[in-house]
């Protein structure tokens, strides 16, 4: 297969399974978020072409693994079977960069076609919380579990529950202020939480902000 010259290389490829992203980071220093969900609706293979351009079902579609073609382009093998979509480096960068609106063009025409995306129904979810150095002590605890509503569904809007529920201690859980873990693994902004799930808290300074007295 012959090489093509191309416009943007990256220097990072990350594929986060937890949360069925593909992270992409270029040597411009653009860095896209790509759902798995989303790269193969627009995959570039040619039989994933529908007579009416409309992929469905992939909601839950993962990337079983990465396979790089030469210098210029990636394989993206999916758990569902299509494994031909080979994504040039240019074709990641122009994905990400219109995401947006190619995403937003794809539900119109959804809509148009009265056709919908499979969601599935959002859940509560339990978890067990635990806290690190001065989190122990500014909390009154180490552990709990708790319970946060079907919107909260990754690591960033857990702790913004956590400021919305515990408006006196919303400083601890600043996002600069902490890194997550989920189930002993750190954790992204991004990264989706399961139901069971252990998150730990470990503040990124050994200096607490000022708080009031919590009980």
């Amino acid at each position: 297969m012959n090489e093509t010259p191309t416009r943007h290389l990256p220097t990072a490829i990350e594929l986060h399974r937890k949360s069925r992203l593909l992270r992409v980071t270029f040597d411009d220093g653009r860095r896209f978020e790509l759902p798995c969900e989303y790269l193969r609706v627009f995959s570039p293979a040619a039989e994933n072409k529908e007579a009416d351009g409309l992929i469905l079902g992939k909601e839950g579609v993962n990337i079983e693994r990465l396979e790089p073609q030469g210098q210029y382009a990636v394989r993206l093998v999916f758990d569902d079977g299509h494994d031909t979509g080979i994504y040039t480096w240019d074709t990641l960068y122009t994905l990400g960069e219109e995401r947006e609106a190619r995403w937003a063009g794809y539900l119109r025409r959804l809509e148009e076609a009265g056709r919908r995306r499979d969601r599935p129904r959002p859940v509560r979810r339990r978890l067990r919380i635990l806290y690190f150095a001065y989190l122990v002590k500014k909390l009154h605890r180490d552990h709990q579990e708790i319970e946060v509503p079907a919107t909260v569904e990754t690591v960033a809007e857990l702790l913004a529950f956590l400021r919305r529920r515990r408006p006196e201690a919303a400083p601890l859980f600043a996002d600069e202020r902490v890194r997550v873990t989920v189930n002993r693994q750190f954790a992204e902004p991004f990264t989706r939480l399961e139901d069971g799930d252990e998150v730990g808290l470990v503040p990124t300074s050994p200096v607490p902000p000022a708080t009031p007295d919590l009980v």
